[in-house]
């Protein structure tokens, strides 16, 4: 990290690898969409010599984004791998998309690191830094995982590299600020006619050295005279800052004595930080603006990720268990060790099918090898709650992606990452071990998709397709989930947002072939009487031969919530004969089943059998069961019918200042608040039970009331009557609905 000379290994064209584990970077970067992730992406490739020019995200010709969709939206949907070299390690470069939508590839990319790049714009509100980058940042913390800051757009009018270190200190360090400090200070050119000036350079601040690139040479400069007095203020906050968290307690009293302490202890003292997670550098960077020369900051956050960032081996590895539950030792970061490791993507190739980027934790990797698939069942409808399958499996073709490229590979070793083709089928999450011991690493948490998509086949043609894309959609992204509602009879596939719908539909239509159909999305409603009334099913029919004749009286009162449909037998005198008591009973539920006024199921009724008539030669089973059936609709017609809607209890996790806008807004859904709860971080959980209907796109609502730092779980907890005023808008707009089909 500090004043070194470089070189590196052009990779271009061939796979980059590595002999062992130390020498690898697992590197995630996270950020705003917008903050630069991807061009950064280019600009450090193209330092490390594995790309000969940079692409522009505007042109839809970067390495990064190369899925068609994120060539037309200009803008990344899934996490990707750049593997580049530099300085003698190898370093897988995960670029994650940065609208909240994609939360799964962010996750997965966390998960395959080992130390994560924060990526701020300097363009950008620090609402929006804080609001969607915050919480992915107290991830990391919860867990050590070691991070920096890089704040890019600089050339931008009307910013300041001094203001964004003090708005990241604010919201990343708010424990200890102090641990979040820049190592350099940008230098910049004039400004032009419009208010951008160029980034030329950056200042050590232990060097005490400019690192020019203005010419499109790297060249190191004293500095001027003017930029001694801010220099050496932010000098010794940094050297203060690293002190501090130095292993070494003289350290403090030498410095406080007015002792100068070599440059070469406080790189050591600020590599062991970093790499413990205890400190946090904020560094700029720039690409070049011709796309081809080096751009400025690339080569010092190369050094840092080399230098300061912890390798696999210096990781604590996630816990393992077998497949029944049993825990078993953590694995060891050694490529001759047992195999352990993870897919923690999946894709589909149209030309190779499904292709698993798979982290390797312990062992080797190689083609051809069997290996044991053990799955959470992470897509399942009940989530992870334990092992879903497990299966033998022979491993395809190893590949180092890069972007759009597939790179051949001998073997993957621990720590590595690499692509797998035709791995039976595995899914996100699964574990990979050997045959011997098969092995089962414990699953990452993901949140819960919450805006439903209700889809039908397009035509008939769509309808054979539309199963199987659903299925494939569902096994890559595990924060897709996929519903047959019973109740409503619609196909719903629930997303994270809004962007995450349109990009579902947009791949089924181009990867799979399906046109779908998007329609409203049906909450199941429910229908109970209001009062007690009876009800008569006649059911009389003479056409020549055998006739049909059946008549039964019911009555029919509530039920307590919960209690479904009771059918009670008080028939005397044989009225209506015993073998076809059961078919007015099987009569009636047939028509609960199908609704009495709105077509939703009716509940929380007693039935009970009073009297009926029989023929000796014309009456049925069936006739009965179609006597039933009336006799119900009958009694529903000189009653009121209510309709239930099922109410979720509702937890809203929001930053206090948001707590008043959320309360009120969900008043304002019917809403009945239960309580909150002060939470970590000036957080409060506000409880509620609202009406499922009206909290259909909640997830895209909340987000935008704060600015995307608001989270909510929900859960179904009963079903409420709907107030008659809304049953009746209901209904009409049902029956509107029917008139049109």
């Amino acid at each position: 990290m500090g004043d070194r000379t470089h070189t590196h290994t052009g990779a271009a064209g061939r796979a980059t690898t590595a002999d062992r584990p130390a020498s690898v970077r697992n590197v995630v970067l996270v950020g705003h969409s917008g903050s630069g992730k991807t061009t950064l992406v280019e600009a450090l490739a193209l330092t490390a010599g594995a790309l000969n020019r940079a692409g522009r995200v505007e042109d839809g010709a970067t390495v990064s984004d190369y899925d068609e969709i994120e060539q037309r939206r200009r803008r990344s949907v899934q996490l990707s791998l750049v593997p580049v070299e530099w300085e003698g390690h190898k370093i897988n470069l995960l670029d994650t998309p940065g609208y909240a939508d994609f939360v799964g590839e962010l996750r997965a990319g966390l998960r395959a690191a080992d130390a994560a790049l924060f990526v701020v714009s300097a363009a950008q509100e620090a609402d929006a830094v804080a609001g969607t980058t915050r919480a992915v940042w107290e991830e990391c913390a919860a867990v050590g995982m070691p991070r920096a800051i890089v704040v890019t757009h600089l050339d931008t009018a009307r910013t300041s590299f001094e203001e964004m270190t003090r708005v990241c200190g604010r919201i990343f360090g708010h424990d200890d600020p102090d641990a979040v400090l820049p190592l350099h200070l940008p230098v910049q050119g004039p400004e032009g006619p419009d208010g951008h000036a160029q980034l030329t350079g950056l200042t050590g601040l232990l060097t005490r050295r400019i690192f020019d690139c203005s010419t499109g040479e790297r060249r190191r400069l004293p500095p001027s005279g003017d930029q001694q007095g801010p220099l050496q203020e932010a000098r010794d906050r940094l050297i203060e800052g690293i002190i501090a968290e130095s292993e070494d307690e003289t350290l403090m009293d030498r410095y406080l004595g007015g002792e100068e302490i070599e440059v070469a202890t406080l790189m050591r003292d600020l590599e062991r930080a970093v790499a413990r997670g205890s400190f946090h550098p904020v560094l700029t960077a720039a690409p070049a603006a011709d796309g081809a020369g080096q751009g400025v900051g690339t080569v010092e956050l190369l050094d840092l990720m080399c230098a300061g960032f912890p390798s696999p081996v210096e990781r604590t590895l996630p816990a393992v268990s077998t497949p029944e539950g049993a825990p078993r030792s953590a694995p060891v970061c050694d490529p001759e060790g047992p195999l352990v490791a993870e897919v923690v993507k999946t894709a589909s190739d149209p030309y190779v099918g499904r292709v698993s980027l798979v982290r390797v934790f312990s062992g080797t990797l190689r083609p051809d090898e069997t290996v044991h698939v053990c799955g959470h069942g992470l897509t399942g409808p009940e989530g992870g709650s334990g092992p879903r399958h497990e299966s033998d499996v022979r491993v395809g073709a190893l590949s180092a992606p890069f972007g759009r490229q597939q790179r051949p590979l001998d073997s993957c070793i621990a720590g590595d990452l690499a692509c797998v083709s035709k791995l039976g089928g595995a899914e996100t999450g699964d574990t990979l071990s050997g045959t011997g011991e098969p092995l089962l690493i414990e699953p990452w948490s993901l949140p819960d998709p919450l805006l439903p998509l209700a889809v039908r086949a397009h035509s008939k043609a769509d309808e054979d397709k539309l199963s199987q894309g659903l299925a494939r959609l569902v096994a890559e992204d595990p924060t897709m989930r996929l519903e047959q509602n019973q109740d409503t009879h619609q196909v719903v596939l629930w997303c994270m947002g809004e962007a995450h719908t349109d990009v579902a539909l947009e791949r089924l239509r181009s990867r799979y072939g399906v046109q779908v159909d998007a329609e409203p999305h049906r909450v199941p409603l429910r229908e109970t009487f209001a009062s007690r009334t009876v009800g008569r099913g006649r059911h009389v029919k003479q056409s020549g031969g055998h006739g049909q004749y059946a008549v039964c009286e019911i009555e029919v009162e509530p039920l307590p919530p919960g209690a479904g449909i009771e059918f009670v037998d008080k028939v005397v005198g044989g009225s209506v004969p015993r073998q076809f008591i059961a078919s007015v009973e099987k009569g009636v539920r047939a028509q609960a089943a199908r609704g009495v006024a709105a077509g939703h199921p009716l509940v929380d009724v007693r039935v009970t059998l009073l009297d009926g008539k029989s023929h000796s030669v014309d009456s049925s089973d069936a006739a009965f069961q179609t006597a039933g059936a009336l006799a119900l609709r009958e009694a529903a017609a000189d009653t009121q019918v209510q309709l239930l809607e099922p109410v979720d209890e509702v937890a809203v996790l929001v930053p206090d200042d948001y707590v008043g806008t959320v309360m009120s807004d969900l008043a304002g859904r019917r809403g009945r608040l239960v309580g909150t709860e002060q939470e970590t971080g000036d957080r409060t959980l506000v409880r509620a039970e609202v009406p499922e209907i009206e909290i259909g796109r909640y997830t895209v609502d909340l987000r935008s009331l704060t600015h995307g730092t608001g989270r909510f779980d929900r859960a179904y907890a009963r079903h409420e009557p709907m107030p008659p005023q809304l049953a009746e808008r209901l209904r009409k707009t049902q029956e509107n609905t029917a008139n049109v089909s």
